[in-house]
């Protein structure tokens, strides 16, 4: 199993952070690469010509290696909304039929369409949340319930961002395909601990930032476009995005047209020189542990965790519907109030959402982590 990796983190060992669902630390080669960034930005005459064009193609290859895609099906992009946003613009929902989105999912995948649905002609079907944390089957059931109107597209996250609820994306992507629809994957939650294999679930989008699970900056984040939507326009119109631009008094003319690939889809302004690495760092990183491999070790975490407050009276979604790296437990009458205050007072750093807490370890936590958090929750439910 792969170890712990908390010796690559600034991370004191009076620290227990539990939290990596809203944002991760960065490893120590972040840190040093970020630092050096800084400084070279003081004194740009001393960049090549090529280094821009080197950063780019190595964070795009670095995403496109957790998700095992194609580098030029991927756009750099500021974040899952502006995402969201280049493939609102690249498709066509037709009128009379249905986008799927999930209750309580984070607002990105979902705020989109609700702009777009009235004067468009479409609805928006909120798959509510399950009583049984099953969101594979109450997904299934929304796209395939009997005389409803066509599904003409999902825009959903693949593990539930408020309480860990893992969904079957090669079941909802056969669902959809039987229908014809088209499938956008909110991947935030689960890029680079779960396995993807766009070759084989074939979706039509997939986004994921680089400051929680990647180990990155905040403002870095990729999509990859399937080749079938890489001809539309893209949201922003740059000159990096063109064929044969050419510049004559600071005016860009293009002769032939976008690039032939998902680069066109890249942000303007993308010469992040800061971040851009240090987010090439992060998920290279995690591209030489293995999805498999973290996935492995964050369910072992987990599920030692879960053991561990059998008999708290708190209630823990079955190990079959949650995601190996998150885990969600619920209050029979509610969260006790200042209660993540007072874990935080512990330096047991976990976070409420929706009356739950959600507990997200990742590689840089270990076993005595998940014992101490156990302890501390302990001592607060019973003190």
């Amino acid at each position: 199993m792969l170890p712990s990796q908390r010796d690559l983190f600034e991370m004191p060992r009076h620290i227990c952070y539990l939290n990596s669902a809203s944002y991760s630390p960065l490893p120590r080669r972040t840190l040093e690469a970020g630092r050096a960034a800084v400084d070279r930005k003081g004194t740009p005459w001393t960049l090549d010509a090529g280094f821009a064009h080197r950063q780019h193609e190595r964070a795009r290859a670095a995403a496109a290696r957790l998700i095992n895609a194609d580098p030029a099906d991927i756009a750099l992009i500021p974040s899952i909304s502006y995402g969201v946003a280049t493939a609102a613009k690249l498709v066509t929902i037709a009128r009379g039929t249905r986008i799927i989105v999930l209750e309580n999912d984070h607002s990105s995948p979902v705020l989109e369409w609700q702009t777009r649905a009235d004067a468009q002609g479409f609805a928006i079907e909120t798959v509510r949340q399950p009583d049984d944390g099953d969101w594979t089957s109450a997904v299934l059931a929304a796209i395939e319930r009997s005389g409803a109107p066509p599904v003409g597209l999902a825009s959903i996250s693949s593990v539930h961002w408020s309480d860990g609820g893992l969904i079957d994306l090669e079941k909802v992507a056969a669902a959809l395909r039987r229908q014809g629809a088209l499938f956008l994957v909110d991947a935030t939650q689960s890029a680079g601990v779960l396995p993807m294999e766009v070759g084989h679930l074939d979706p039509d989008f997939v986004l994921f930032p680089t400051y929680k699970w990647l180990l990155g900056p905040y403002g870095r984040a990729f999509a990859y476009v399937a080749k079938r939507h890489q001809n539309g326009i893209p949201l922003e119109q740059t000159a990096a995005g063109r064929r044969d631009v050419r510049a004559e008094n600071d005016v860009y003319f293009s002769d032939l047209g976008y690039v032939g690939n998902a680069r066109r889809f890249d942000m303007g302004e993308r010469d992040h020189f800061i971040s851009m690495e240090m987010a090439s760092i992060g998920m290279e990183m995690m591209a030489e542990w293995g999805a498999a491999a973290v996935a492995q070790r964050l369910a072992m975490l987990t599920d030692r965790i879960a053991d561990g407050v059998h008999g708290l009276g708190v209630s823990v979604p079955a190990r079959n519907v949650r995601a190996p790296h998150v885990l969600s437990l619920g209050f029979k009458d509610g969260m006790p109030a200042k209660l993540i205050e007072g874990l935080a007072a512990d330096g047991v750093h976990v976070a409420a959402r929706l009356g739950r807490m959600r507990i997200s370890p990742h590689v840089y936590n270990d076993e005595a982590d998940a014992d101490r958090f156990v302890a501390a929750l302990v001592r607060r439910l019973r003190g």
